[in-house]
């Protein structure tokens, strides 16, 4: 079974599955994660499964959506759905979902845009760069996803919040 268990802080297993699952210029650094989680701004869920750890997300509650910054399925819990079951469950608790991806460059950046898209995500058509965590180095090219959006709320209202509120840009 899998649980969803919010926390108010990521212990070290979360941090190094962190570290493990996203490239250095695709992860905040952790001291600015661990205060941006203290101080109730990401959200925390560790994901269990048959009461092991299995990963986590990181996400923001935003005015208009939630945002999804990072979601990792530790390596002995892939397969099985459990991606599946996490994503459903995240809809239900959260509504309208952004996230980003890297573009379909590699087969394993094309292996998880067909894993959203198998669920009802959408990519937007715009070109979409992640401002750097590490300045000065150049920002990211990825591509912004979406779900359950709104006819109201369009790619560049979407790129505004996330540069304000989630990227200080």
């Amino acid at each position: 079974m899998i649980r969803l268990i919010q926390e108010t802080s990521a212990d070290d297993r979360i941090k190094a599955l962190y570290e493990e699952a996203f490239p250095l210029q695709e992860r905040r650094p952790w001291p600015l994660q661990e205060q941006l989680i203290a101080a109730g701004r990401i959200h925390i869920l560790r994901i269990t499964k048959e009461d092991r750890f299995a990963g986590f997300v990181f996400f923001w509650k935003l005015p208009a959506f939630s945002f999804i910054e990072h979601f990792a399925v530790d390596p002995a819990s892939r397969g099985g759905g459990t991606g599946t079951q996490v994503m459903k469950e995240m809809e239900t608790l959260l509504g309208t979902i952004i996230l980003e991806v890297e573009p379909p460059d590699t087969e394993q950046a094309i292996r998880r845009i067909h894993f959203y898209e198998r669920l009802g995500y959408h990519t937007f058509p715009e070109p979409y760069q992640q401002p750097s965590y590490y300045p000065p180095h150049p920002p990211l090219d990825l591509r912004l996803m979406h779900k359950n959006l709104p006819a109201t709320v369009n790619f560049a209202f979407v790129r505004d919040q996330l540069y304000e509120l989630v990227y200080h840009k």
